[in-house]
């Protein structure tokens, strides 16, 4: 008989895996059809404010570094968007344009909210490096 302990799972095949309760669960922490639109709104971006000489906006340029400053300013406006929604016109269903709206600022302000944070980590770790 095998001895499984509370740190391992054993599953119907017989297989065993470690514990899973202590690991981060990203699979139930995000949706994909939110990942989907949020990627989608991001692509759309990467045409606008081209560097010269290329064609589109590499993915990851927000990461050369946004100041604080700008992340901010900018997920105010599109909040000050969504709130405007939210107190104009709260039920569903939407028309498809005020819907593209609303969901381009819900985006917006999580690209802002992650520069912010991303930011603000990319300080933390230079601050206190190993």
């Amino acid at each position: 008989m095998v001895d499984v302990s509370v740190d391992t799972r054993l599953f119907s095949t017989g297989a065993t895996r470690g514990n899973d309760v202590t690991k981060l669960d990203y699979e139930g922490f995000m949706s994909p059809l939110v990942l989907r639109r949020f990627a989608e709104y991001m692509h759309e971006k990467r045409l606008a404010n081209i560097p010269p000489g290329q064609t589109m906006r590499s993915s990851d340029n927000w990461q050369k570094g946004v100041p604080l400053t700008s992340y901010m300013k900018s997920m105010l406006r599109h909040a000050m968007d969504l709130w405007e929604i939210h107190r104009t016109q709260p039920e569903l269903p939407l028309t498809p344009e005020r819907l593209k709206f609303l969901e381009d600022a819900l985006c917006a302000i999580m690209f802002n909210a992650m520069g912010y944070l991303f930011e603000t980590m990319k300080a933390q770790n230079a601050n206190n490096p190993g």
